[in-house]
């Protein structure tokens, strides 16, 4: 980058000397001309500099993007190889020593909440390949996404803490027509992210309700907060908060730009707020809701 920088710099510079050094020529040779010349070269030159910056802008972009794209390469692989290394372990050991049943069942358990955290990856995955294409429509059918809520939050619960960390507020029996994988994975990432960014055993806070002619539904948690510089790029592609050198939670960067996109396409709206004392909460409104 800093090459590719450095050469444009000097291209820049030296097409501005030569613009200037032919300005020079033309108003010796034509000095009756000058104010034409003057002002002829000086809209070409704001034309210049106006697409010189924009280039850069351009190049700078490609980086960041070509940087975010390997930052997620060394994430998803990562994020593979752990849970996979895990369940190699805990098979292996089943197989080599003889364990009493109680312990074959902490390990056979263990082991699925792994296959779990693979079967998110894949689904997120997979998910984003089809939201890239403009073209795809997501499927709608009638379900009920207090079941649906409640069991993802018993399954995200048993893999947070033994302590009961998701409390829930749900109104029972709340029918939406949408694309139910997709919602599945909106409901999974905001909750994950929740568990995933709050100190451990701390309370996670999840709400479904109607309001009005809307339904809403938040997640609030009580983590560290999102920047306020930083709330409209965390729904970006490959995004994640704060830098690479210092992170220490995991993640792939797709999470949230699923939730956006997918909610967009449900006509639905999401925003981010800060919680007190600490932390954030994502509140989702599908307006217009109808049981």
């Amino acid at each position: 980058m800093k090459k590719a920088l450095f050469l444009f710099y000097f291209l820049f510079f030296y097409a501005i000397t030569q613009l200037l050094w032919w300005g020079f020529i033309l108003i010796k040779f034509e000095p009756d001309r000058k104010g034409m010349i003057v002002g002829e070269g000086l809209i070409f030159l704001l034309i210049f500099v106006w697409g010189a910056l924009r280039l850069k802008k351009q190049v700078k972009q490609e980086h960041e993007n070509n940087q975010q794209q390997q930052n997620f390469l060394l994430a998803i692989t990562h994020e593979l190889k752990s849970p996979l290394a895990s369940v190699k372990l805990y098979i292996q050991t089943i197989l080599k020593r003889e364990l009493d049943r109680e312990q074959q069942k902490v390990f056979l358990s263990n082991s699925l909440k792994d296959i779990e955290r693979l079967d998110d990856l894949v689904e997120n995955v997979l998910l984003t390949t089809k939201l890239e294409n403009r073209s795809y429509q997501l499927p709608k059918e009638a379900f009920d996404m207090t079941e649906l809520v409640e069991q993802i939050i018993d399954r995200l619960q048993k893999n947070a803490c033994k302590s009961q960390v998701i409390k829930f507020e749900l109104e029972e029996h709340i029918q939406l027509n949408a694309d139910k994988f997709a919602i599945t994975n909106v409901i999974t990432n905001l909750i994950e992210n929740a568990v995933k960014y709050s100190p451990p055993c701390a309370t996670v806070f999840v709400k479904l309700k109607k309001q009005e002619n809307n339904l809403l539904f938040s997640v609030a948690d009580h983590g560290e907060g999102i920047p306020a510089e930083e709330k409209k790029l965390i729904f970006n592609k490959f995004y994640r908060v704060g830098s690479e050198a210092t992170r220490k939670t995991k993640g792939t960067g797709l999470g949230l730009y699923i939730v956006k996109t997918v909610l967009q396409k449900h006509n639905a709206t999401i925003k981010v707020k800060d919680n007190t004392p600490t932390g954030s909460i994502f509140e989702v409104i599908f307006e217009n809701y109808a049981n």
